[in-house]
């Protein structure tokens, strides 16, 4: 149990430091988002390797539901909307999207299954694949057509954050 709660607190300090830091800047904070949850993904990586306890697994899957669907949230309510009406290339918003409803349609199935279960491992594994795809995609080619936009990234950034925030401690009292 030690590593999960390592990337539990590695993520919760980040999380404390980034108000001050990535919040000045949109983009800053959704690579932020991208760098934890890769670090997740490797420390969930790490406990299949080590034949991990079904519970460890499952508490850090959980970890990386809720913190993909809080990120997908504010991308979608905020991030997005505000990238589709400055950016020509309405294709990649599309793709994005329909990147999202593939992971959040894994989420629920990682979601509604035991780690006991055939393909649970599995599905955290794709998903993790599907997450690094849909990052690479955004930071390579969506992130510096927004960040050449007219878009107040600071002012952006800092409703993002709130709305994580508001998110995130919705998932705390649930």
């Amino acid at each position: 149990m030690t590593k999960n709660r390592s990337v539990a607190s590695k993520t919760a300090s980040k999380s404390s430091t980034r108000k001050s830091s990535a919040s000045a800047d949109a983009i800053r904070l959704l690579t932020t988002d991208h760098e934890e949850v890769k670090q997740m993904f490797a420390a969930y990586d790490d406990l299949v390797e080590a034949e991990a306890e079904d519970e460890e697994r499952q508490a850090l899957a959980t970890q990386i539901c809720e913190a993909l669907t809080i990120h997908a949230t504010v991308e979608e309510e905020l991030f997005y909307p505000a990238a589709r009406a400055e950016l020509e290339e309405q294709d990649l918003l599309d793709e994005a999207e329909v990147e999202h409803a593939s992971a959040k349609d894994l989420i629920a199935q990682i979601q509604s299954m035991s780690p006991s279960d055939d393909l649970y491992d599995a599905k955290v594994k794709v998903l993790g694949e599907y997450i690094d795809h849909h990052v690479q995609e955004e930071e390579g080619e969506m992130f510096p057509k927004v960040r050449k936009s007219s878009i107040d990234l600071v002012a952006l950034g800092e409703e993002m954050l709130t709305r994580k925030q508001e998110l995130g401690a919705e998932v705390e009292t649930n």
